[in-house]
């Protein structure tokens, strides 16, 4: 997982430097960076044992001028506790590549609407003192998808976003579902 993270955060890093000359003479894609946390609702079998968690996440979308649609690469870490009386916690690090729909909208508006959806990479673990009272389980990372949407509320070179997305990774037994809703800050594009 960590050789994984370290490739994506690596290609985004060339991608960057890639575009930077076109964004500099105002020809190429628009690109921001996000971060941002909130709670994350368990969805499916997934809400039998677990509470409502927390997540953070960071985020970078390369936006065509021309264009509606882009793309969103992100990673997030997020905790739920279990609804048992054990110190027993599931952590999810997952990271998703996405396509990004953005509405049409008058060019002096600062609210602009978005749908997002994709594919995902999530690793399981439970941590927590009591672990070792369900038989200490192992790790494990299974593909998903996710899909959504959100607004922007731009001021200058910084706004705000508000989303929510339905995330469906495909683990053994039952599929890990949930609903992390996002409020954070997103940094340059246009």
């Amino acid at each position: 997982m960590r050789k994984l993270a370290m490739g994506m955060i690596a290609l985004l890093a060339i991608a960057g430097l890639n575009a930077t000359g076109a964004y500099a003479q105002g020809t190429g894609p628009a690109i921001d960076f996000a971060i941002g946390g909130g709670i994350s609702i368990p969805t499916g079998d997934f809400d039998d044992g677990a509470k409502l968690g927390w997540q953070g996440t960071a985020a970078v979308r390369v936006l065509p001028q021309s264009l509606p649609v882009g793309f969103q690469f992100d990673g997030a870490f997020g905790r739920f506790s279990d609804e048992s009386a054990f110190d027993i916690q599931s952590q999810l690090i997952y990271g998703t590549a996405d396509i990004v729909y953005r509405f049409q909208t008058a060019e002096a508006t600062r609210f602009q609407p978005y749908l997002i959806g994709g594919i995902g990479v999530y690793n399981l673990d439970a941590k927590g003192d009591d672990v070792n009272l369900i038989g200490n389980p192992d790790s494990e990372t299974k593909f998903g998808i996710n899909a959504g949407a959100g607004f922007d509320f731009k001021a200058g070179s910084v706004g705000l976003f508000v989303e929510g997305r339905f995330h469906n990774a495909f683990f053994e037994g039952s599929d890990l579902q949930f609903i992390p809703v996002t409020v954070g800050v997103r940094f340059g594009g246009r």
